[in-house]
């Protein structure tokens, strides 16, 4: 009987001895590694972060407007889209120009009218320097000029051309006396902006460190108000042009404003447009020359714009 059951236990143990095989191979396989394998790991999606800045410059950028202006003019004025009596089409004002031109009349008006802005902004960035520098460095200087600065900023300018001409007459002088102060109000606020803005613990640091006040001025005042200076310097280059084009029809023999001022007389829409035209390329060709300035000027900035 004995026997019978061992037999059978047996039995029943060579019956599962596959499975608790498998197992066992199972549990060697852990024991041998001693640790169960890991995972291979899991690959992690970086996200391209989004640049906050406006990116790289674009090639002529600023040429883009006015190329683009010119297109859909020419395309509208192609169309029929325009009357030709109100605004002729570009062709027809570039082939005035080209004519005005070989008159000689075109040649010397551009060069009486450069004349007067050059002038008058010459005149307009030394004051507007000058005042901005007084006021800026001094408190006496701050109190007698920036009030008077501030009035006559409050004051229209083209609003004196009555008073200057019973001052100055009807030249040339009272023309570059307007253009001037056009030109040096918007150079003095910039500045004087600029100045007072500077960080007073740079001046203390100046202090410490013994500077006398002309390296004060050349190393902390100069770097420190130059970003508005040029701000300024462009309103400047732009107001001495749009002074000019107001001043040249009053009691001008010569100029753009004053071609203007005839064609106005004569219905011919086709030269004023030319006028126009000039003046705009001067004023775009002088902004442009001024920002350049400034990049040279100010390269050890980073800013967006670089």
């Amino acid at each position: 009987m004995t026997t019978t059951t061992a037999s059978t236990t047996g039995a029943t143990t060579d019956a599962t001895a596959p499975a608790g095989s498998a197992g066992g191979e199972t549990a060697g396989t852990t024991g041998t590694t001693g640790t169960t394998k890991a995972a291979p790991p899991v690959r992690r999606i970086k996200r391209r972060r989004r640049g906050l800045s406006p990116g790289k410059r674009l090639p002529a950028s600023r040429l883009i407007g006015p190329v683009l202006f010119f297109a859909l003019w020419a395309a509208a004025s192609a169309a029929g889209q325009l009357d030709t009596n109100a605004i002729p089409a570009p062709w027809t004002v570039l082939r005035t120009a080209g004519q005005l031109w070989s008159d000689g009349t075109l040649s010397t008006d551009i060069l009486t009218s450069l004349q007067r802005a050059g002038t008058g902004f010459s005149l307009g960035l030394t004051a507007g320097v000058v005042l901005a520098l007084t006021a800026g460095l001094s408190r006496v200087g701050e109190a007698l000029i920036d009030g008077t600065v501030q009035l006559n900023r409050a004051i229209p300018t083209l609003g004196l051309i009555p008073l200057f001409i019973l001052w100055l007459g009807i030249g040339e002088t009272f023309k570059i006396a307007i253009i001037a102060i056009v030109v040096y109000i918007p150079i003095y606020l910039n500045l004087y902006s600029a100045l007072s803005g500077i960080d007073h613990r740079f001046v203390e640091l100046a202090e410490v460190q013994g500077l006398s006040r002309l390296r004060f001025i050349r190393e902390i005042v100069i770097p420190g108000a130059l970003p508005g200076f040029f701000v300024g310097l462009r309103l400047g280059v732009t107001g001495s042009w749009l002074g000019l084009v107001v001043l040249e029809q009053i009691n001008a023999t010569s100029g753009l404003g004053y071609m203007m001022f005839q064609a106005q007389n004569y219905g011919q829409t086709d030269v004023i447009l030319v006028g126009l035209l000039i003046y705009g390329i001067f004023g775009l060709v002088s902004d442009s020359a001024v920002r350049l300035i400034e990049r040279r000027v100010l390269s050890w900035r980073r800013t967006l714009n670089s």
